[in-house]
């Protein structure tokens, strides 16, 4: 993988056109846009392979408009956010994830190769509403400041706090009705 800063790559893909600028950026975010998506849609590998697809069809599309402004990383995840939310708009499911649909829970269900303890984390975060599902995620799995995921979620900086204190409370008391312990 090319060890170029993501903003010359940005500006061979703008200006030369040069696909494999592209490859390389898709090649280092990729993995972590994929846990991402994976994280928030409780489990869902198919789903978040689709919503990960998305994400870098409009990064790509969308690229010139990348303004340098912020970390090129928290604006491709606030891309990735938003490609997540609205396929939860399009399917009128902004309440809970647990209502997602009886595919994700059949998908999630079904998954033989999963270990026990990725399969209860999965299901302790769907008993995160949306937005606390979200900051838990961007804080503890993808080691995000609070700054830099109000900055993709547009949510306060005290609102981010407050759900990752609710998810993480959520989350402990989950996990300690199954069998964990510190």
């Amino acid at each position: 993988m090319s060890l170029l800063p993501d903003i010359a790559l940005i500006s061979q893909v703008l200006i030369f056109g040069n696909r494999r600028a592209f490859d390389a950026l898709v090649r280092k975010y990729q993995a972590s846009v994929r846990r991402l998506l994976l994280n928030l849609t409780a489990g869902d590998e198919a789903l978040s392979d689709d919503l990960a697809q998305e994400t870098f069809i409009k990064v790509y599309m969308a690229l010139d408009t990348y303004k340098n402004r912020a970390d090129f990383g928290t604006w491709l995840y606030r891309i990735a956010y938003n490609v997540f939310y609205d396929y939860i708009r399009s399917r009128k499911e902004t309440c809970l994830m647990d209502e997602v649909s009886s595919e994700v829970e059949m998908a999630y269900n079904q998954a033989p190769t999963e270990s026990s303890v990725t399969a209860d984390i999965n299901e302790a975060m769907r008993l995160l509403r949306p937005d606390e599902r979200t900051c838990v995620t961007l804080h503890l799995m993808e080691d995000l400041t609070i700054d830099k995921i109000a900055d993709i979620t547009g949510m306060p900086e005290g609102t981010v706090k407050s759900h990752i204190a609710r998810g993480k409370e959520k989350l402990v008391t989950y996990l300690k009705k199954n069998g964990y312990e510190r």
